[in-house]
């Protein structure tokens, strides 16, 4: 069983609301989560000019390797409507894979880890909730310590227990 942290979100709709279908999707499709953070409403990174995001991260266990639970998770966006128009534009759902197990995988359309962890207050701070000890594979640094040194100066909101 591969362990693989995610994190959802969207601006779009009922962005509540999306986020219980998807974690149902994702539990069908691709496995068990095993643990949740909070949502978080977040302000919007890269554009502005569009509604805040609600986000979440997500522990889940997978049978499925990392480009197949990445296809697993493109086929739930797609099939709960999300259309790739501009990059950081608004979106109904946005899902990310952060980690998978300790890999560090390089392929056309695979970053594990996720590029852009350290960079974004509104991965770390929900990421933080369920695994502040998890150390991140390339940067040798704990997902709390990544938080800590982030300078991200946008909005996180915790919105749910």
């Amino acid at each position: 069983m591969n362990i693989s942290y995610l994190l959802i979100g969207g601006n779009e709709g009922d962005r509540i609301g999306t986020m219980a279908t998807v974690k149902e999707h994702i539990e069908a499709a691709a496995g068990p989560i095993r643990r949740q953070s909070s949502l978080y409403e977040t302000a919007p990174w890269g554009r502005t000019d569009q509604p805040d995001f609600v986000n979440q991260a997500l522990q889940i266990d997978t049978a499925w390797n990392a480009r197949a639970l990445l296809q697993k998770l493109l086929d739930i966006e797609a099939n709960l409507g999300r259309v790739r128009a501009e990059k950081y534009g608004s979106r109904i759902i946005d899902i990310d894979i952060l980690f998978f197990n300790d890999a560090i995988i390089r392929e056309t359309g695979l970053v594990i880890p996720h590029p852009e962890i350290p960079n974004r207050r509104f991965v770390l701070a929900p990421l933080a909730e369920i695994a502040p000890d998890h150390i991140h594979p390339v940067l040798g640094l704990s997902v709390q310590e990544l938080l800590i040194n982030c300078t991200d100066p946008l909005a996180v909101k915790k919105l749910t227990q």
